[in-house]
């Protein structure tokens, strides 16, 4: 095995248990009934919180490879999008089970009167397709299709933010940042704005002058 490929394996373990420990600490505040007076609520927005940090981070992984012109990130991708269907799953179930108590009626009732459980619902069921769809044998069966079906993350990243904007009554300064986030990263497609975020990057890390020229090596 070539020493690249042990750097990625090892890479990918740490991002792993990395990903995980968010679920440890809501594990052991539950444990230790350190949840707060609503520990129900307190489950739902830990598990959410971090299925959109994780999504955003997903999406942020295109736009690094392009700023740093390094493909290993890439190589981490599939990973941080499963983590974050799975803290959406997990956000889901909380709901459908500890909040809801598995009403049927009382779930369908939020999901066709309520805008903002109406754009999670779909968040989490595109992350599901996602999630399902990741696999090579999927990416193979589904040919063109695949890339079609997974430029879907950019709506389930909007709906996940828009979702926790509604959400909040008081304090907006999280979902606004999230919001901010989501923009630039969209704006980063824009060709435009893509070339001036490369130039500023490629001046910062030394690798054009100001005027614009690469700096020679000797």
């Amino acid at each position: 095995m070539r020493a690249v490929d042990k750097i990625i394996i090892i890479g990918k373990l740490l991002l792993f248990l990395l990903c995980l420990v968010p679920l440890m600490l809501l594990l052991w505040d539950a444990f230790q009934q350190q949840l707060g007076a609503n520990p129900v609520e307190a489950l739902l927005h830990r598990s959410g919180d971090w299925s959109i940090r994780l999504l955003l981070i997903t999406l942020a992984i295109s736009p690094l490879r392009k700023l740093t012109g390094r493909g290993w990130p890439l190589r981490y991708r599939r990973m941080l999008g499963l983590f974050a269907f799975f803290y959406a799953l997990l956000h889901f179930t909380v709901y459908l089970w500890l909040d809801r108590g598995l009403s049927w009626r009382e779930i369908s009732v939020d999901i066709i009167e309520r805008p903002y459980i109406t754009l999670g619902f779909v968040a989490f069921l595109i992350l599901l397709a996602l999630a399902v769809t990741s696999t090579r044998g999927m990416m193979r069966r589904l040919g063109k299709h695949w890339t079609a079906l997974h430029q879907w993350v950019y709506a389930a990243g909007l709906f996940g933010v828009i979702h926790f904007l509604w959400l909040v009554k008081t304090d907006y300064r999280e979902p606004v940042l999230y919001m901010a986030i989501f923009i630039i990263l969209m704006l980063f497609r824009a060709r435009s704005f893509k070339k001036r975020l490369q130039r500023a990057f490629a001046l910062y890390s030394g690798k054009v002058d100001r005027r614009g020229f690469t700096p020679s090596r000797s």
